[in-house]
């Protein structure tokens, strides 16, 4: 009979006897190996972390990178900002102090004084109103060696060119070819020279002008001149 002393145990049920085979108790020899206890998972703040290591690393690594770029680009922006332009110097050149006009005394009428004509080849320019055209010519008056004074046209004779009074010697030779002893009158137009120490032919007679150089038609147009006191008068143009 099994022992009465011995207590049920729920969890221990009471082994079969069977004949021939001792009654000692049967220890379980099975022995459950240990189990190892489960890792928690990696926690941020309380929270679970799902992402691997690995992309940590690699996102923290760009966000490095974007943040030194950043960084770069905002310190040269800020530097050619403060970076002061070179200053340009403005020059203004000096204005020219206004041409005065010559203002010309206009004939018929005193053109001139006689303490202006001392000198040879001196001159006095005018202006002499043609009454037959009501045209307005340019006119010059010059003292000759000789004493007298000559006025001239500087219309070109049957043309529209400005003839020039050149007491300039060295522009006679350079821009006329032509070596002279005193002043000249020239045509620009057509390199022409007129000596008024001589006469040359015209419609009307010899005039003053005498053609050295060039085709020239005629001597300039001679303007007639009265003397009265010290003034010099233009009377009328041939």
């Amino acid at each position: 009979m099994p022992d009465e002393k011995q207590k049920n145990d729920p969890f221990r049920p009471q082994q079969p006897r069977i004949p021939g085979v001792s009654n000692g108790p049967v220890e379980s020899a099975a022995v459950s190996e240990p189990v190892a206890p489960a890792r928690a998972p990696a926690r941020i703040a309380g929270f679970p972390l799902q992402i691997p290591p690995t992309w940590i690393l690699i996102a923290l690594g760009g966000a490095l990178f974007l943040g030194i770029v950043v960084a770069w680009w905002t310190r040269g922006s800020a530097t050619n900002e403060s970076a002061p332009s070179p200053a340009v110097a403005v020059v203004t050149p000096p204005a020219e102090p206004p041409k005065s006009v010559e203002r010309l005394p206009v004939g018929p009428g005193p053109i001139a004084n006689a303490d202006e004509l001392t000198k040879p080849w001196s001159s006095r320019r005018f202006i002499f109103r043609n009454s037959a055209t009501s045209e307005n010519v340019p006119a010059i008056v010059i003292h000759l060696p000789s004493g007298t004074n000559w006025a001239i046209s500087l219309r070109e004779p049957y043309g529209n060119c400005t003839l020039e009074y050149l007491d300039d010697l060295g522009k006679i030779q350079s821009e006329y070819g032509y070596r002279a002893e005193h002043p000249m009158v020239g045509d620009p137009c057509n390199r022409s020279l007129f000596d008024l120490s001589e006469y040359g032919p015209a419609p009307s007679g010899l005039v003053r002008g005498q053609i050295i150089q060039g085709v020239a038609v005629r001597p300039p147009m001679a303007i007639e001149i009265r003397t009265k006191g010290k003034e010099i008068v233009a009377v009328r143009m041939e």
